[in-house]
């Protein structure tokens, strides 16, 4: 790979395209209430000209704090009766699938009755692991991609997603935004591209945002190459694209702010909501960071966000844990990843002929998890900082992934809350954490 493309594309965020602006309710400041949100959905969607439509609604897993219950009863509400079909297609990208007693929790209905709660509504996996769940919508050729990733990549991509949603007239957006590790800004498209895609434009976006690295994309507002390169994908769908994006607090059920329009528009409404919410600064870098993750993060391929989000404010040396007791395993759906081990992006780089035939989604995970370093034939590889893991995974195969381990039953929250030189995070997942010296305000 050319290492002077990688040094110097995709650092500045893309001017964002002209669009119409999006509705919008609420903003940093604001909790909605209920009946807000209900109000503000339930007339988006009366003005949206759905009648007589088959419309497939796209949420979120249960990965992302996002009060969907709320929102499905409101767009239920406003839908059913109207719509000539009515399917909710689950976002998993490439996480595990949820079993009816996890989807009763998600969406909100007593397990057995969906058809009491949401009558008329159809609810689907998104069937990753089967090639039958895709149809293809063409091919973004190898120019076209050098031109989106600003010459980090150059390679064709056939765009597959989701039959479900091709053979529907209308696809509604339904999720949260916050600061996110490939992408600059989860949401919009972002739920089409990965969440319901095939592997090659996973696979592809997610190495795109490696070479980038998470710590020079995540929190960047604007078009980054990645959004760049959904956004090309998403203009393939045939049907009609629009959006509800909201802001969420995290850990918790209640909205800052929702916005309605085509992904784009209202995307980038949330995203700068999500900016003012979602990202804290510090004044100076810290030595240790205890990332406390909730029991919605089942692995470490999705509690790795526990890492992403707090290594921009690890001091070089310094140490990230990621203190996850109910976690037993690295990652279900992808076992590769315990044999290829966590590594920063230019152990696979200056290496490329030995890992470009892996996929390379696994591989953006490793690069994500283990965060900025070195690589060279003579001194191998250096990192910038530790990453250690206090989970239920056994210590040999921590270390045999090029992590660190240290017993969960050792970790004294007290006492790290206590020592001046560690920043103790609980719910760690989904807040960005940021020195004050390095805000980004495009």
């Amino acid at each position: 790979m050319d290492d002077s493309a990688i040094a110097t594309a995709g650092q500045l965020p893309r001017t964002t395209p002209e669009a119409p602006p999006a509705a919008h309710v609420g903003g940093p400041d604001t909790v909605l209430t209920d009946a807000q949100v209900t109000e503000f959905v339930t007339e988006q969607l009366s003005r949206a000209g759905l009648d007589g439509q088959s419309v497939c609604v796209v949420v979120p897993d249960a990965t992302r704090s996002c009060p969907l219950p709320l929102l499905l009863s409101a767009v239920h509400g406003a839908l059913a009766g109207r719509v000539s079909r009515l399917t909710v297609l689950i976002a998993l990208g490439t996480h595990a699938a949820m079993d009816e007693t996890q989807l009763a929790k998600h969406l909100g209905y007593p397990e057995g009755e969906l058809a009491a709660r949401y009558p008329g509504m159809t609810v689907l996996n998104h069937e990753w692991w089967d090639p039958e769940t895709f149809a293809s919508l063409g091919t973004i050729s190898a120019d076209r991609i050098g031109e989106l990733s600003g010459g980090l990549l150059h390679h064709a991509v056939d765009v597959r997603l989701n039959r479900a949603v091709v053979e529907h007239d209308t696809t509604l957006v339904l999720g949260p935004v916050f600061p996110h590790e490939v992408v600059g800004f989860s949401g919009g498209n972002k739920y089409f591209f990965p969440g319901v895609a095939g592997a090659d434009i996973i696979d592809l976006s997610h190495w795109l945002g490696a070479l980038i690295t998470s710590a020079g994309i995540i929190g960047t507002r604007g078009i980054t190459p990645v959004r760049a390169l959904i956004n090309e994908a998403a203009a393939l769908i045939p049907g009609r694209r629009i959006a509800l994006c909201v802001v969420a607090q995290s850990g918790s059920g209640a909205l800052h702010s929702a916005s309605f329009g085509t992904p784009e528009a209202a995307w980038a409404a949330a995203a700068d909501v999500s900016a003012e919410t979602h990202v804290r600064y510090l004044d100076a870098p810290v030595e240790r960071v205890l990332s406390i993750m909730p029991d919605k993060y089942e692995d470490i391929w999705t509690a790795a966000k526990g890492f992403y989000k707090l290594e921009p404010v690890v001091a070089d040396g310094g140490e990230v844990i990621l203190y996850a007791p109910h976690v037993t395993t690295i990652s279900e759906m992808h076992p590769e990843i315990a044999e290829i081990g966590y590594h920063c992006r230019d152990y696979f780089t200056k290496q490329w002929d030995r890992f470009k035939d892996l996929h390379w989604g696994v591989l953006a995970h490793s690069t994500h998890l283990r965060g900025a370093g070195t690589y060279d034939e003579v001194d191998g590889e250096r990192l910038r900082v530790t990453v250690t893991l206090a989970t239920g995974i056994p210590e040999e195969v921590v270390r045999a992934a090029n992590l660190d381990y240290l017993d969960p039953g050792s970790v004294d929250i007290a006492a790290y809350q206590a020592d001046p030189d560690t920043l103790v995070v609980p719910q760690a997942g989904e807040v960005l954490y940021r020195l004050r010296a390095d805000r980004k305000e495009s």
